[in-house]
This record gives structure tokens, sequence and C-alpha cells, in this order.
């Protein structure tokens, strides 16, 4: 009998991707700080890390700030058989590190990998038709994914570009956040796609910058990711940058969002880097100066198109 899929984390992704390898026919233990009734039968939940021990492929679904509080406790039942795959769309502190590779450097584990695209929990949850990618540098862990996950309705690509997917993804997000001001400002359809083609060429030169490479950000993790995106996939960045474009109030735009999203704090901290390193990236300053206050969403977006 193979080992049971492990799922980290109790959010909206944590319980869509454990409900996903179940209806696949396998069996998952869910671990989140609060747990909740089983969906199934073959979702076992706990609060306890040791539970994940007797996993071999562990799902990593919590937001990359809390990545490095959680990895020494998973870290401590782990040995180098565990793979370890997050769906972060976020990068940890000031430096941009990678989740993958921080979960390395945190826990024995060393085949990490991420699972980005255009994939989301309520996709995930009704089977919908699409498709995502897994950035990772070692085969079995593409194939454990397609294992648990794959299906009629899920297509799933794989690329050893684990730097590009990451950076991609969490940049995505970013300018899913841009594309809510975009889409709620009302601007032009040529002006969004001027903005979206800026926005994905300034992802790319922050990734090539990290070590990723530049063709990956026209793939599935970044552009195929945005297209889904500005399509209207009930992405919560997309959500936030309308409620912002309509209150000035951060809290409030917030809670009409629904989800907590990494791109609030992504945004000033790709603009330092960018400042530090001199890589463009007018677009994440811009909107760390509305998230901060310094700016109106309707100023953002002049300064960028008069730029």
């Amino acid at each position: 009998m193979s080992a049971p899929v492990g799922v980290l984390g109790g959010g909206g992704f944590g319980r869509a991707l454990a409900g996903a390898v179940a209806r696949n026919g396998g069996e998952v233990v869910h671990w989140s700080r609060r747990p909740r009734s089983a969906q199934s039968d073959a979702v076992r939940t706990t609060d306890d890390f040791a539970a994940l021990a007797d996993c071999g492929l562990i799902f990593v679904a919590v937001p990359s700030m809390y990545v490095p509080e959680v990895a020494p406790s998973l870290g401590a039942h782990l040995d180098g058989r565990h793979f370890l795959v997050h769906v972060s769309r976020g990068l940890i502190g000031d430096e941009l590190q990678t989740v993958a590779r921080h979960l390395a450097q945190s826990t024995p584990a060393r085949r990490v990998g991420c699972l980005a695209g255009p994939l989301t929990p309520t996709a995930l949850e009704e089977g919908t038709p699409g498709g995502a990618i897994v950035g990772t540098r070692f085969g079995e862990v593409a194939a454990a994914v397609r294992d648990a996950l794959e299906s009629p309705t899920l297509r799933l690509y794989d690329t050893d570009d684990l730097i590009g997917v990451e950076v991609a993804s969490a940049m995505v997000g970013l300018l899913a956040l841009q594309a809510g001001f975009c889409l709620e400002s009302k601007i032009s359809p040529s002006a969004m796609a001027v903005m979206m083609t800026r926005g994905l060429a300034e992802a790319a030169r922050v990734g090539v910058r990290l070590g990723g490479r530049e063709d990956t950000f026209h793939g599935l993790a970044g552009s195929g990711d945005l297209y889904a995106a500005i399509g209207g996939d009930d992405r919560a960045e997309v959500h936030l940058g309308r409620a912002l474009s309509q209150t000035a109030n951060l809290e409030e735009a917030g809670a009409r969002a629904g989800a907590h999203i990494e791109g609030l704090s992504i945004a000033g901290r790709v603009a330092r880097f960018a400042e530090r390193t001199g890589v463009k990236a007018p677009i994440a300053t811009v909107t760390a100066a509305v998230l901060d206050g310094k700016l109106s969403v309707e100023e953002g977006l002049k300064a960028l198109m008069q730029r």
C-alpha cells in the first residue's frame, strides 16, 4: 500500500488539496492548528506534526510568512525520504528567499518543489478543467504530485526551474492586485494589456536576478496564471485590488477580499529589493506606495501610464 499524502495547512488551499487527493483515491493526513471535520473517510485530520511522518509527499499549504514558524516543528519528524511541495504565492524576507529553499534549509527533506499556475482552491474543490505546473529539480517529486492530483480534469506539467516558478507565482499575485486596480478603474483593454505585459517583464527581471529563467515567466507559472486571474477565476488579489479602488482603507478592503493575501507584503519587499539591486520594478514600487497610503489607486495608475 502506498504511503498517505500529507497536507499541512487548514486554509482554503489546504482543504482543497486534501479533498482532491482523496477524490483521486489517495489516503490523506491533513494537519491544521484547528482541525475540522474530515471531508471524507480517506482524510484523517490532526494537529500533531508527528502524524505526517508516515507520509511520502507532503503539500505545504501555509502562507510564506508562517513557513519559518512551522518548518522546524515539521522538520523534527522528517528525513530524506520525504518530498515537500508548497503552494505559497509568497517569498520570505527582504532578500526574497524562496519557500522551497527555506524548507530545504530548515528540514531534513531535500527533495522539494512548488505547485503553481492557474490553480485555485475553488477549481480544485469543483474539479474544474484546468492545469498547473510543478517546479522541482527532482523527477520523482513531479511524479508523486501527478500521482496524487492529476485527473481527467487537471493537467500537470513540470519544469526544473524551481526558482522561476516560485518567483513567477509570487509576482503574479502582485500583478493580480494591480489587475484589480485596473478593472475597477475601468481603464481600456489596451491600457490593461500594456500594464500586464510590463508587469510580466518586471516579474521576469526580478526572477532572473534571483536565479530563475526568463522563459518560465511566459509559461503556466507566469503568463498562464495571470491570464486566469484577469479572466475571472475568483482570485482574492483581484478582489482586493477592486476593493482598494473603492476605499483607501486597507483593513476594510482586506475584509471584502476575504482571504489572506501575500501580495500585501511582497510589493514593498520587491520594491526595496529592486532599489538595492538596480532591477527596474516600477509596478511593485507604485503598488507598495498605494498599499502604504502614499498614493491613491488613480494616482498610481496615472504614474505608471505616464512613465
